[in-house]
């Protein structure tokens, strides 16, 4: 694997515990509402589970990594951040999960013709500091997927975002007091972290670059995806770019081989 260098913000704030803490209201409920509605949209529900290999691409701590393995589905969770992973293997062996964990970073996935499916959820798309190193997973992905796999990518919607940004908020967590401030910058949501308890404060960074529905269907069809749909939420509901929050997009790898990769 191609080490990351320590000054790309993901490397820092994905592999530090207080993440989790952060990011505690994404639940398991929220998990199993996106995974049923991928796996019906995709019709891998009605599919025997072990004959499907999936892959998480940025699994996290594992919320829907564990929750395919829970159904049966041959299931791989990647991530970068070590801390991440441990969590994730922690519990799937608490759960007595077959499930496998490997750490690679998605800009040097190494995988062919392997997976019938593989998701990329929760804002997981676009850390990167150029649009090509973006098409550089959206190839990686094409490689890594059986012909005719299914691609489903969960991204921001921009419009939705921009109209409904809270440029400020802050809560408490048991000891600790979270203050995020964000805002819109070179196409990028920017958000600055901190977390303050008696003991010290620290501050963390996200930068997630957002990509217009028409952007980023141009860059799957050049990687070798078909669009087959858009969904809005995680619930399945139409996308419609005034009023979605999310933008959920379902691609099958092409047949034909001849795209740019």
């Amino acid at each position: 694997m191609t080490d990351t260098p320590e000054k790309e913000w993901f490397a820092e704030w994905f592999n530090h515990p207080l993440y989790l803490k952060v990011y505690s209201h994404r639940d398991e409920t929220e998990a199993n509402t996106c995974l049923a509605t991928i796996l019906q949209k995709t019709n891998m529900d009605s599919l025997t589970p072990e004959d499907i290999q999936v892959l998480d691409i940025a699994c996290g701590a594992g919320r829907h990594a564990l929750e395919f393995a829970r159904r049966g589905y041959m299931t791989t969770a990647n991530d970068l951040s070590p801390f991440l992973l441990e969590c994730t293997q922690t519990r799937a062996s608490e759960e007595n999960l077959s499930l496998a964990c490997t750490r690679q970073d998605m800009r040097h996935l190494s995988a062919d013709n392997a997976y019938d499916l593989i998701v990329q959820l929760f804002s997981s798309f676009g850390y990167f500091k150029t649009r090509d190193e973006d098409l550089q997973v959206l190839r990686n992905v094409h490689h890594a997927l059986k012909p005719d796999g299914w691609y489903v990518l969960d991204l921001i919607n921009p419009v939705f975002l921009k109209k409904n940004l809270t440029p400020f908020s802050s809560r408490t967590i048991d000891d600790l007091t979270i203050t995020e401030t964000r805002s819109i910058e070179n196409d990028c949501v920017r958000k600055q972290i901190t977390i303050s308890s008696l003991e010290e404060t620290l501050s963390f960074e996200e930068s997630v670059r957002l990509y217009k529905p028409e952007t980023i269907k141009e860059m799957l069809d050049s990687a070798g995806f078909t669009i087959m749909e858009i969904y809005g939420e995680y619930e399945g509901s139409a996308f419609d770019e005034e009023t979605s929050p999310r933008m959920m997009l379902f691609a099958r790898k092409k047949r034909s081989e001849s795209a740019e990769c």
